[in-house]
């Protein structure tokens, strides 16, 4: 079966567009593939953070994956520096990738990437390919803005493997089928995202029913009253129809039919949303500071297990010593085991 894998920034509160594009997703996958889920702390780095709150935003993160129906039983849930593996990975495919590869790379020139920016923030690409190869991961959920993440990921991967021997798998990129990009409901030519300027057309999974009621019913909608799924023409309409077909699992097409205007467009989308968000809010609510700690660090070290194993086949391919020893109580693993086929 094909290992995926999906990782979460804790930069900001998670919303509606991470829940449908990468937590459902996962959910929905996990007993039927080997899943890795990690809270990616390591990239929050690559720009002015409170040390306080990236603790606090990984934590919260973790939490919300448990209380959306990441099941830690079955899924490889951690938090990135917990695995010191992720670190080294990335410096050894630092010597495989160029500076050109790098600062091509979109989100470096959209987040403003210059002289005076972060090395961080150049190299943090190479550290996502890290995260990703460290796993043998075959399947990659992603939005398409992180496809070229990907297409990095790949290039480093058949460059080490052509140069030093079959070492990690080639991963490829899956989309959502449904809803891939979720607009913001107060700018629909904008990604609904957890760290916009305004979140007045944010939906926020801990956001209340009231709030979530109240940014789905100010949504931005189009000129006239008729319901049609146009995303050119339409790009509110079509938003809210976007937002209802993923939640639904239906055609927004189709969903257009049922509507004899906004208003009762806007009240069924936010039922849905109430309907699909409540229940998380709750059941995080319920979590401890503790319950959360621990999954996390039974996750770390189910991770390490396998991700050391490929930190040592990428050293030994490199001509370096075998680093770190097996965990306790594992099998030692020859330079040739776990190689992808």
């Amino acid at each position: 079966m094909s290992r995926r894998i999906s990782g979460f920034k804790p930069t900001g509160p998670l919303q509606l567009g991470n829940y449908v594009g990468a937590i459902r997703p996962v959910v929905r996958g996990q007993h039927e593939q080997p899943t890795v889920a990690f809270i990616a702390d390591l990239h929050a780095l690559t720009v002015q953070h409170d040390p306080a709150l990236v603790q606090a935003r990984s934590r919260e993160v973790a939490g919300l994956l448990l209380a959306a129906g990441i099941d830690p039983g079955t899924t490889v849930l951690y938090r990135q520096s917990d695995v010191a593996a992720h670190l080294e990975l990335h410096y050894l495919l630092e010597c495989v990738a160029s500076y050109g590869e790098a600062h091509r790379m979109i989100q470096f020139k959209e987040k403003g990437g210059g002289g005076g920016s972060r090395l961080s923030l150049l190299t943090y690409p190479v550290l996502m390919a890290a995260d990703i190869l460290l796993h043998d991961i075959e399947e990659v959920p992603v939005g398409h803005d992180q496809r070229q993440h990907v297409e990095l990921t790949r290039d480093l991967a058949e460059r080490f493997n052509e140069r030093y021997g079959p070492t990690f798998t080639v991963p490829r990129a899956v989309h959502p089928a449904v809803a891939a990009r979720i607009a913001d409901l107060a700018e629909p030519a904008r990604k609904m995202g957890k760290t916009n300027a305004s979140t007045a057309g944010v939906l926020f999974l801990l956001d209340p029913p009231d709030v979530l009621r109240r940014k789905v019913m100010r949504a931005v909608t189009d000129a006239g009253t008729e319901v049609v799924y146009d995303p050119d023409r339409h790009p509110g309409v079509a938003n809210l129809l976007d937002i209802l077909g993923a939640l639904s699992d239906r055609d927004p097409h189709v969903l257009a039919g049922g509507f004899d205007g906004y208003g009762q467009l806007k009240a069924t989308v936010a039922d849905a949303v109430i309907d699909t968000l409540e229940p998380i809010r709750r059941r995080y609510q319920a979590l401890t500071d503790e319950d959360i700690e621990s999954v996390l660090a039974e996750g770390a070290e189910r991770a390490a297990g396998h991700a050391d194993q490929t930190v040592r086949r990428a050293r030994t391919a490199l001509g370096l010593t075998g680093g770190r020893r097996a965990p306790a109580g594992s099998p030692a693993t020859p330079a040739t085991a776990g190689r992808p086929h």
